[in-house]
């Protein structure tokens, strides 16, 4: 006997309803507008900054009289002896790949331990790290610079691992993954939303914790999974303050941000200055593409983390 369902009618607006709603609608969407072109001018203009070539300094007006891309050939080049970007980018590039990777692993596996296990003094753990991660970082850069320093991690330019690492890359690797199990409240968030029968399935087909992990839950979580790729690659990406820091004994140990800064010092912001808008673009062009290819699985790993765990 065949069913039929019954379509579902939506009341009836009245027409001051559906006046008021067009009108708030309206008011909205253009209220968006403008929010998205005020934010979205500095860059349009740092853009045209770094396509000027009739003069390398500040100048009064947006749109430059004569285009080239003269800027990045200069940049790139490392003709200058001061600016060296390309060791710059190298070093964060370098920095932010190897921490997205340990802090993806070190994130996933707290996130995972705490969802699933149950063992003496989890919650107190998880309100411990949660008081911790109150605490400003910098509050610890002191420490943390004498502690480098005494294990040579500082980035100066006699130290040993620049045969086969950049700059200060070992020191902030190990300084931004030490702490990064503290931030495991989004994806407990979300491994608290897939089923404890999937893992218990498993268990009962002989696979142990870290198969449960590997092969049952990471592959039903990759919206988070690429979340706190992005996260992790983001922080490293555009520090300034502890990157500088740690930093001071060798220009060629800046990463892009403190190396930028170099650029825009009083006594070179006047033959510099379209060589550092042209730096901001490069800087700009590997997050904005992560975020065009993988929005989609970002937005997911952050609304499906957002839930009570």
């Amino acid at each position: 006997m065949k069913q039929y369902r019954k379509k579902v009618k939506e009341p009836k607006l009245a027409m001051g309803q559906k006046r008021s709603r067009l009108i708030a609608n309206i008011i909205i969407y253009t209220l968006l507008g403008i929010m998205s072109v005020v934010w979205i001018i500095p860059f349009v203009c740092l853009l045209f900054e770094s396509l000027r070539c009739e003069s390398a300094g500040l100048a009064g007006y947006v749109i430059p009289k004569q285009w080239g891309f003269d800027n990045y050939i200069k940049l790139l080049s490392d003709s200058d002896m001061i600016v060296k970007f390309r060791r710059w980018y190298l070093n964060t590039f370098v920095t932010a790949v190897f921490t997205a990777v340990f802090q993806t692993i070190f994130v996933l596996a707290m996130s995972y331990t705490l969802s699933r296990l149950r063992f003496k003094g989890r919650k107190f753990l998880m309100n411990f790290m949660l008081i911790l991660g109150m605490f400003p970082g910098f509050l610890s850069m002191i420490l943390l610079y004498k502690v480098m320093s005494w294990a040579g991690l500082v980035g100066g330019p006699e130290q040993w691992y620049l045969l086969f690492f950049q700059g200060s890359v070992p020191g902030l690797v190990i300084v931004y993954c030490a702490s990064s199990g503290m931030g495991y409240y989004v994806s407990k968030g979300y491994f608290d939303t897939i089923p404890r029968s999937l893992d218990e399935a498993a268990r009962v087909d002989g696979a142990n914790r870290f198969q449960v992990f590997y092969k049952v839950i990471i592959p039903l979580s990759k919206p988070i999974v690429i979340y706190t790729i992005l996260t992790a690659f983001m922080g490293p990406w555009g520090d300034f303050m502890f990157a500088s820091y740690v930093s001071t004994k060798s220009k060629f140990a800046y990463n892009v941000a403190a190396g930028l800064r170099e650029i825009t010092q009083a006594t070179s912001i006047g033959t510099r200055y379209t060589m550092f808008c042209a730096g901001g673009v490069l800087v700009a062009i590997p997050v904005t593409t992560l975020f065009m290819f993988l929005q989609r699985y970002y937005v997911e790993g952050v609304t499906g983390g957002a839930v009570k765990g």
